[in-house]
């Protein structure tokens, strides 16, 4: 029955709960340090695990080796949302759709893909992701929307470690999605929820597609009997396209951009920032509930 709840994203298939645990946990308890709050337990925070649902049987087969042939039409749709936004974010060495196709001559043909993919390996926010990894981290985000059984199996799996004991839920990446689905599916009065370099403001492949749906107005649900969320972004990162969330959710939504150095997306050093400590500890602390 933890208190704390924090779910991971995409590309940790080769991983699970402890070795998340394990890096997770002193990232946190880092974060509630520089915000001067009364630590927690280690056994309150709990890192439920779904990545092995991406994990295919003969793992180290070629079967793995994702190429460019093997994107389907909201892959693509996402990875040109990724390639505008890397070349907004480093305009000095990634070229934007339009530079790229002037550079090579070519038209808008099925070679966008092949060329978004060479425009990224120039960015230094993808250096160390190779072009089979970075697919199969699209294909896991647009599989949680299109395979119904596989998101059930997700939310049962979240949903089942958010009790009336919970306090805080924090949801990193997909994480986040996965979090605020879980959210809106379970009555207990959770105190606040904590959303770090999260993509739920991509409209069309993401915010569109959340359950509950957004209005007709374009405004997406409040997740749950949440008491508080907060958004924390950095403005280097290109998958928390939306920086900012409660134009989409509310004005209830906290936004707060921080600063993660070189890898503005890496799970860890959101964790460690005094902006998720001080957030944390707002809710582990508050009286009432």
């Amino acid at each position: 029955m933890a208190k704390i709840v924090a779910i991971h994203g995409v590309g940790q298939q080769f991983k699970g709960d402890a070795v998340i645990h394990r890096e997770w946990w002193p990232a946190f308890l880092s974060g509630l340090h520089l915000s001067g709050c009364v630590p927690v337990n280690e056994g309150d925070f709990d890192c439920p695990f779904y990545g092995h649902l991406f994990r295919r049987l003969g793992t180290l087969s070629l079967s793995e080796q994702w190429q460019a042939k093997d994107l389907e039409e909201d892959e693509v749709a996402l990875l040109q949302v990724i390639w505008s936004a890397t070349a907004e974010a480093e305009p000095d060495v990634v070229p934007s759709l339009a530079e790229f196709a002037a550079e090579t001559g070519l038209a808008r043909t099925p070679q966008i893909v092949q060329r978004a993919l060479s425009a990224l390996a120039r960015s230094r926010f993808w250096a160390n992701v190779s072009q089979s990894l970075l697919i199969g981290d699209l294909k896991q985000v647009t599989r949680y929307f299109s395979d119904v059984g596989l998101r059930n199996k997700i939310l049962d799996i979240v949903c089942d470690k958010i009790t009336s004991e919970t306090r805080l839920v924090v949801g990193h990446s997909l994480g986040s999605v996965v979090a605020y689905e879980a959210l809106s599916r379970k009555p207990e009065e959770v105190v606040s929820f904590i959303s770090i370099g999260s993509p739920l403001g991509i409209r069309n492949l993401i915010f569109d597609k959340l359950a509950p749906t957004p209005s007709a107005g374009g405004i997406g649900v409040w997740p749950g009997r949440i008491k508080s969320w907060t958004n924390i972004a950095d403005k280097g990162d290109v998958v928390a396209l939306q920086k900012r969330l409660a134009p989409l959710f509310g004005d209830r939504v906290k936004d707060i951009l921080v600063s993660n150095g070189s890898d503005p997306h890496h799970g860890e050093r959101y964790l460690t920032t005094r902006e998720v400590g001080e957030a944390a500890c707002e809710a582990l602390w508050t009286k009432g509930f």
